[in-house]
């Protein structure tokens, strides 16, 4: 974390010096810019500095930097039995933290064909309560689900980010740790080769995508039920490829699946293991044909298809009750490559200048092993921030969200009979849905640095009736350099 922390410094100091300053990613854009394009109020007053040190947005070369800081805990809760991978009903307390340095450089600057290579250093360090264990919405995205892992510094990133235009005329772009050019054709593909992270380009949602500005819970800023390919860390290769239009985007991505589930390291034989994603995105206000409106909005769908070496839920259960494991093993069958395919739906819809709506919706089928992101089949969440302009805070944001998890049957089964997943087991199981409400405010304290306090209520933790419920209670701090 301290070698992090010192290169952004330095870096920071070298482009004090430029004279304007990179249009950063302003609370609750998405994370890559291919959402709707964040608008300005005709009576907005000047722009604040949303990083520590000014950069330049005409620079061939992008050094940027943030780090997160989480403090979590929670009070004793009522829990009559608990297990290995259970939430500890003793009162606890963590702290996360998260560094990340942004490289990048416009290797062909021409706008209709330019061409971007992409290098990000993470370090993540600290803990989450109870060991990120528990949880299918676990509380703090920025936790690493292998604390064994430590915080040395990784690389998080490394691309090649292609655009090639098609004609038209070029819009505005925002500058961002993902996207360096600042005019893009309005009809385009988009193509990225190497080490990301999926949520990086697909499922994006401006107002719960950012775990850094927005939502902490994973299955609020992320949909759950999207068993994404990703190793512990949340990183895969994948290619991307995307074509950009006025009011539409299409994405079909392939990546590379863990080798075990929640497993460090990836399978690079594609042809026993990968990850199949495609989204449709429209970006339409959903209530102008209602009502007239102008404000802006977006429908986002997606579905994918796995490719991995996963259990089946139902054959554990069925080898528990021969006799021939001792409890149930989801991982205990001869190497064979199965499929989970699932969908998801999102949307976001501005209601005013300052209020604005998001949803989503996710399923997979469920018979098969939770693999890489978390344990949930079914997700629904619906919620709202709310932008302090009118009180002269633009940068000051709050949001509310409600989101309820769902696992399937044979899931379930398995859960009650004392199997473990990589993330649950109580060792027995009083099914309900998990649902989660969460509350922010984020502060705008000078420049970069931003402070939010966070309530989450956790109705039913790990789908167990017995246990709960629970409140978790965060303190986070934001700095952008």
């Amino acid at each position: 974390m301290l070698f992090i922390a010192r290169l952004m410094l330095s870096f920071g100091v070298l482009c004090a010096s430029s004279s304007s300053t990179l249009r950063a990613q302003a609370p609750g854009a998405p994370s890559a810019g291919t959402g709707p394009a964040a608008t300005t109020e005709p009576d907005d007053p000047a722009p604040i500095p949303a990083t520590i040190f000014p950069h330049s947005d005409r620079s061939r070369f992008l050094i940027v930097g943030q780090t997160n800081i989480i403090f979590q805990a929670h009070a004793p809760f009522h829990s009559p039995y608990d297990g290995d991978n259970s939430l500890q009903a003793r009162g606890e307390y963590k702290t996360s933290l998260l560094g990340t340095l942004y490289l990048g450089a416009e290797l062909i600057r021409n706008p209709r064909f330019s061409t971007e290579f992409l290098l990000d250093f993470e370090s993540s360090g600290g803990r989450g309560v109870s060991q990120a264990l528990g949880l299918a919405g676990f509380t703090n995205l920025d936790v690493v689900r292998n604390p064994s892992l430590g915080s040395k510094p990784y690389i998080a990133r490394i691309q090649l980010h292609q655009t090639i235009g098609l004609g038209g005329s070029l819009r505005e772009s925002d500058r961002t740790p993902f996207s360096l050019t600042t005019q893009v054709p309005t009809r385009r593909f988009d193509l990225r080769f190497g080490k990301m992270s999926l949520p990086d380009v697909l499922d994006l949602n401006s107002i719960g995508t950012d775990s850094h500005l927005q939502f902490l819970n994973w299955t609020i800023d992320n949909n759950g039920a999207w068993d994404y390919a990703a190793d512990t860390r949340g990183y895969t290769y994948a290619g991307v490829v995307e074509y950009d239009d006025r009011s539409f985007s299409a994405r079909y991505a392939l990546a590379l699946m863990p080798t075990v589930a929640n497993g460090v390291d990836v399978d690079w034989n594609i042809r026993r293991a990968r990850g199949e994603n495609v989204e449709l995105e429209l970006r339409r206000g959903l209530l102008g044909p209602l009502l007239r409106s102008d404000h802006k909005g977006a429908v986002r769908l997606l579905g994918f298809v796995n490719h991995a070496n996963m259990g089946v839920y139902r054959t554990a259960n069925q080898n528990f009750e021969r006799g021939l494991t001792a409890t149930p093993v989801i991982t205990d069958h001869a190497p064979a490559t199965t499929v989970k395919y699932g969908v998801g739906l999102n949307f976001e819809q501005e209601l005013t200048s300052n209020l604005r709506a998001f949803g989503r919706f996710g399923w997979n089928e469920g018979q098969h092993e939770s693999y890489a992101y978390t344990e949930v089949d079914q997700t629904i969440a619906i919620g709202a921030d709310y932008a302090m302009r009118r009180y002269n805070r633009p940068l000051d944001k709050g949001g509310l969200t409600l989101v309820s998890n769902a696992i399937k049957r044979d899931h379930q089964q398995y859960l009650k009979l004392g199997g473990e997943g990589f993330l649950l087991g109580d060792g027995t199981l009083h099914y309900a849905r998990e649902d989660i409400v969460e509350a922010y405010y984020n502060l705008h304290a000078w420049r970069g640095v931003f402070y939010s306090l966070d309530e989450q209520i956790v109705t039913h933790p790990g789908y167990n009736q017995d246990r709960g419920p629970v409140m978790v209670e965060s303190v986070r701090m934001h700095v952008d350099f």
